[in-house]
């Protein structure tokens, strides 16, 4: 993408007139040499994929190849179909749909990565309730998505969205400002908005790290995708009723890396801290990979993250 940073989108947004969405679809046919169409098509399959990830745990009991995770989408469908959620039914319709995400990537499923797979429930989720609870049309959806990929490409671009390199602040705080910017274009907000919703993301996100148990992306990935929708519909409400970030959008992707690029690589998705090294965690991964697994990895473990047991 020819855009360096959020100030600079910002800038040609304006010089256009143009939203993200249109801006960044518009960017895309130059640099691809494809027809509008074609573009615009293939992000209508991406969006079909969303459907159909968001709703299969929903409707039907998903279990991860590991049996770690499963059936949590079901159980919050269920509960929400009783009327009786504390938090309302956008905030529980979009748990449950970023948790069938999750639950049908690690049972081998079809899912789309936005943008890593470890993250892919968040942006699904959050567009599929905005469609549902808001009745946005499918052309605004498109738009959404086009929008959201501009605002993840500008952070691949001067940061990561590898929680490998970043911590899970880079992929679930990556996602989550994607799918905050997108509800603000489709809620009629401007680019300027967009961004600010953005950076109220990453300033809630900084410093989370990423310990999957066992090396797996389920436990805790699945209900940091929850979070992650929950993160990006508040700071999109946020900045749609004129609250802005005091810390500009750019500024917040330039924190996130820092941080990511400080954090000890037992924090950084290699299964060795956080919750990956508890007492509870270690024995999990005992019970999916077996002794021989642990025998490997205990001098690893030893020599680079001592987590205290918990009973």
């Amino acid at each position: 993408m020819n855009i360096k940073n959020g100030k600079e989108l910002l800038k040609r947004c304006s010089e256009n007139n143009m939203t993200i969405g249109e801006f960044i679809l518009q960017q895309e046919m130059e640099e691809s040499g494809a027809s509008r169409e074609e573009i615009y098509n293939r992000m209508v399959e991406n969006l079909r994929v969303m459907e159909y990830s968001t709703s299969k745990g929903v409707n039907e009991k998903v279990i991860s190849v590991s049996g770690l995770i499963g059936g949590d989408a079901y159980r919050l469908g269920k509960y929400l179909k009783n009327g009786k959620s504390v938090s309302g039914n956008v905030m529980v319709k979009a748990m449950s749909y970023a948790l069938s995400c999750s639950e049908v990537n690690a049972s081998m499923g079809k899912i789309v990565a936005c943008p890593t797979a470890g993250a892919n429930g968040i942006l699904p989720a959050v567009m599929m309730t905005m469609k549902e609870e808001h009745d946005i049309e499918e052309h605004d959806l498109i738009m959404g998505l086009f929008a959201s990929a501009g605002v993840g490409a500008i952070i691949a671009q001067n940061a990561t969205i590898s929680g490998a390199e970043g911590g899970c602040q880079a992929e679930c705080g990556s996602a989550a400002a994607m799918a905050a910017a997108a509800v603000v274009e489709m809620m009629g907000g401007t680019p300027e908005m967009c961004l600010n919703a953005g950076a109220i993301v990453f300033k809630n996100t900084l410093g989370l790290v990423c310990d999957p148990i066992a090396g797996l992306v389920e436990v805790p990935c699945a209900k940091r995708n929850a979070s992650g929708a929950v993160s990006a519909i508040t700071a999109a409400d946020m900045v749609l009723a004129g609250v802005t970030s005091r810390i500009p959008f750019d500024d917040t992707v330039a924190a996130m890396y820092s941080i990511g690029k400080s954090m000890p690589e037992a924090l950084r998705e290699t299964g060795i801290g956080g919750l990956a090294g508890t007492k509870t965690g270690k024995k999990l991964k005992k019970e999916i990979f077996g002794s021989k697994n642990e025998k490997s990895s205990n001098k690893m473990n030893d020599d680079t993250f001592d987590a205290p047991d918990q009973e």
